[in-house]
């Protein structure tokens, strides 16, 4: 008979993007292995993107309970001229923010803590309180950011002792886009406060990435599980996909202005003045939510010509890109190397060489080492990426830049979740013991 978990989280289709994939997945294949998913999650969410294709991932007949949230997010549109954003992810730094987008960092950053969906969290735990009581579970999983599904798990199991796994997909206090919080003293001890009790109240941490690990282990004194983000094979099976005919640099997803790769727009400005062959099969294809200034740079090193932007597409369309790339580009800040974000899972399965900017020393960089999908190289390495950048291109020019199998297939999520099975069990079973 399988067991039941109660898994709280945010970010549920018809949410987008590659941060609600990572528990649709594991929602999908967590029957395999003796446990029975009841999900808990917003009735009205203000998703900054929405994908209804990966409702086809959501077994039809588990528990889906909804329920409302309120959301400063009608505030922060009056006062931002982004008003697409919603996400933390989205702040400006402070010297590009006007001083209406100041005023409503600070007011987000003080009175909503740990997030914007800080009101969420009383309310959830009043619900499900009673909910549990006639519906017994015998473990919780929290998934944040956002970590307001955290601060309501720790309250559940504050108060019905039910065992909790706390599954952090980014850290709290190292993320980058906390240093451009507008934190009083007050805020940013209520937030460390907050993290650390999290920490040491879950019966069981699960991170994506060994740097998370380390720095968990470091504050709390305890041990965490690293369970990277993956790729469901299911969405990679169909071999029908085309490669792309010109040499196409191809980026999936949200494109930050902070990990923006202005020296390899600079290195093809110069190879394009030097009338290097590779100009002329250059494409640039950036699908997703792209930031103004990427695209400004791009504009400014003469490159415009050469650029396609396409908005953010089903997840099935993103997939078919990924696969059709010649060269699929991930650039990551320097201030997140320990952050394995879900993408790099899912150009690891689309078999296409993966160009890497970003800190050499970071999870991602040793990740494409690991598996040869791909090489690193740093921000500041001109040298480096235009070196590359011709390799790659003469290459392509004899043909060789063909599908290519790595080493990766235990990033699969039907693998992934036996490790968050195996965490399950072992907390259920403490308190079964007691």
């Amino acid at each position: 008979m399988s067991k039941k978990v109660l898994i709280i989280t945010y970010y549920w289709p018809p949410a987008g993007g590659i941060g609600v994939v990572r528990w649709v997945k594991f929602v999908k294949y967590i029957r395999e292995n003796g446990w029975e998913p009841v999900v808990y999650t917003v009735s009205n969410a203000n998703y900054p993107l929405t994908d209804d294709s990966l409702q086809h991932d959501v077994p039809t007949d588990i528990q889906i309970i909804k329920r409302p949230i309120w959301e400063p997010h009608h505030l922060y549109r009056l006062f931002s001229k982004n008003k697409g954003s919603s996400g933390l992810a989205d702040i400006k730094p402070r010297d590009q923010a006007s001083f209406v987008e100041w005023i409503s960092n600070w007011v987000r950053s003080n009175f909503f803590i740990p997030d914007a969906r800080a009101r969420w969290i009383k309310p959830s735990v009043q619900f499900l309180t009673g909910y549990l009581k006639g519906n017994p579970v015998e473990a919780i999983v929290s998934t944040g950011p956002p970590h307001s599904a955290h601060l309501i798990a720790m309250s559940l199991k504050q108060k019905t002792g039910i065992p909790w796994l706390a599954d952090f997909r980014d850290p709290w206090t190292t993320m980058d886009y906390y240093q451009e919080l507008l934190l009083t003293g007050w805020a940013n001890r209520k937030h460390h406060r907050l993290e650390l009790e999290v920490l040491k109240t879950a019966d069981a941490l699960t991170v994506v990435g060994n740097g998370m690990k380390r720095e968990f282990e470091e504050k709390s004194g305890r041990k965490a599980v690293v369970v990277t983000n993956g790729f469901d094979e299911g969405d990679f099976s169909d071999d029908r996909v085309q490669l792309d005919e010109r040499f196409t640099l191809v980026h999936i997803g949200t494109f930050f202005s902070r990990i923006n790769p202005t020296n390899l727009w600079q290195c093809l400005a110069e190879l394009n003045s030097e009338g290097h062959p590779m100009i002329s099969d250059l494409r640039i294809i950036l699908m997703g939510r792209i930031d103004a200034a990427v695209v400004e740079s791009i504009r400014n090193a003469g490159l415009e010509e050469f650029l396609i932007l396409v908005p953010s597409q089903p997840h099935q369309e993103a997939v078919r890109q990924m696969k059709s790339a010649q060269i699929l580009l991930l650039c990551i800040f320097e201030q997140t190397k320990f952050v394995l974000t879900g993408k790099l899972f899912e150009y690891l399965a689309a078999q296409r060489p993966i160009f890497c900017i970003g800190p050499k020393d970071g999870d991602a960089a040793s990740i494409l080492k690991e598996t040869g999908a791909g090489q690193t190289f740093s921000f500041e390495d001109k040298i480096g990426i235009k070196q590359h950048l011709m390799e790659l291109h003469a290459k392509f020019i004899k043909g060789e830049l063909k599908k290519a199998e790595n080493n990766s297939r235990h990033y699969s999520h039907r693998e992934l979740v036996k490790e968050m099975v195996s965490q399950l069990n072992q907390i259920s079973r403490k308190k079964i013991s007691l």
